[in-house]
């Protein structure tokens, strides 16, 4: 079983930025590949990054390109979302992911395991 933590959301002013943590306890393994959702309110949860287990493969929503960047650690066991120049359409729960396959993330929209989320919310 692994045990997806995120944490690092908030309330921010459009224009700001955030860096969301997500850490992988349990029966992690530094080959899976993680990703970020997210669910506005009232909207179905939408993909918005995902990174391979190597780095060597990064997707992000069209939505997000050039705004969000993601990265991880697996010596720490952690994924990152660096999310710059936030908009008020990014207000949402960001969802941590991980799956064996890249592909369940970025094109089955699912995953292997879950966190419980982070909430950013930006002002305008």
């Amino acid at each position: 079983q692994v045990q997806l933590v995120e944490s690092g959301g908030g309330l921010v002013p459009a224009g700001g930025s955030l860096r969301l943590s997500c850490i992988a306890f349990g029966r992690t393994s530094s080959s899976d590949a993680m990703g970020w959702f997210r669910q506005a309110p009232g909207k179905e949860r939408e993909f918005v990054s995902a990174i391979s287990w190597n780095s060597a493969r990064i997707y992000y929503a069209d939505s997000v390109k050039g705004r969000f960047t993601i990265s991880r650690d697996n010596a720490k066991n952690t994924l990152y979302l660096q999310i710059d120049s936030l908009e008020p359409e990014d207000t949402a729960v960001y969802y941590c992911a991980s799956a064996t396959l890249t592909m369940t993330l970025t094109q089955n929209g699912g995953a292997d395991y879950w966190g419980r989320g982070t909430q950013v919310t930006v002002s305008s």
